[in-house]
């Protein structure tokens, strides 16, 4: 959900989360309750000096709208034009806003975490995570990080859900996109020189750093996706995002996720 109407949130606590992807700045995050629920937020990135600066907040709307086009379980995330304090300075940005998705009785547990406590002698975490019975799963969030080139989905941005009484386990629905499409790119020349082709390296849990070779893992790829992605969908996804950031951002990670929708089908 986009919600454009500026929300007064200069209440929220920011901590500083250290990007793990080289950037200079810091990602910050805060939660509070919302109608009795808890809800999570946080900001694309941020500079002490310059203020916040990046669009990865963007990214998650533009992500979460794909992932419901391509028929795939995610976390919702909500874009929120809003008023925030940091360090005793006022803000004025959109920031990401989002449910827990754990239900009653759960707890969380990265998955690189699970792994060293359940993995056998050699097993590499592909095969893990097929013999727990999560391939489906794994093989669609390599498909889409190709699909939006995220360069972050390290082992904690993957989580495993127990419930101990209950004795259930079930894996997180996919969640957090902002380090992917263009969001490195903070200026127009920026913007016009990015490869959108370009194989990048990644921080990634699964398969290796190339997410051109984690394609392989996938044994059956016409039948990752229940849903299609088409021309048409464009307006979806960039709906309401006009003066949110340029045009010629929007166009260009339009281009890039088109492409390497159609790369996907093919190489």
């Amino acid at each position: 959900m986009l919600i454009k109407e500026k929300q007064d949130l200069t209440y929220l606590n920011w901590s500083h989360i250290r990007s793990s992807s080289g950037t200079a700045g810091t990602f910050l995050k805060s939660e509070g309750r919302l109608d009795g629920r808890k809800q999570y937020y946080k900001l694309s990135l941020y500079d002490s000096v310059k203020g916040i600066i990046g669009h990865e907040c963007v990214n998650e709307l533009i992500v979460d709208r794909l992932l419901t086009c391509l028929g795939v379980e995610h976390l919702r995330y909500d874009l929120i034009h809003a008023d925030v304090e940091i360090e005793g300075r006022e803000y004025r940005t959109y920031l990401c806003g989002s449910e827990d998705f754990k239900q009653r009785g759960e707890q969380k547990i990265a998955l690189d975490d699970y792994y060293l406590v359940n993995a056998e002698k050699g097993e590499s975490h592909y095969d893990f995570c097929k013999r727990m019975g999560w391939q489906n799963y794994i093989d669609t969030m390599l498909a889409v990080d190709f699909i939006i080139l995220n360069r972050d989905r390290h082992g904690a941005n993957i989580e495993v859900l127990r419930n101990s009484r209950a004795h259930t386990l079930r894996i997180a629905p996919l969640f957090d996109h902002g380090l992917s499409l263009l969001y490195s790119c903070l200026s127009k020349e920026e913007i016009r020189k990015f490869d959108i082709k370009e194989d990048r390296k990644c921080n990634n849990f699964i398969g290796s750093t190339s997410c051109y070779e984690n394609l392989n893992l996938i044994a059956d790829r016409a039948n990752v996706f229940s849903g299609k992605l088409e021309e048409k969908d464009r307006a979806f996804l960039f709906e309401g995002l006009d003066g949110v950031i340029p045009d010629l951002l929007m166009e260009k990670i339009w281009q890039m996720i088109y492409e390497r929708y159609k790369l996907y089908e093919t190489v």
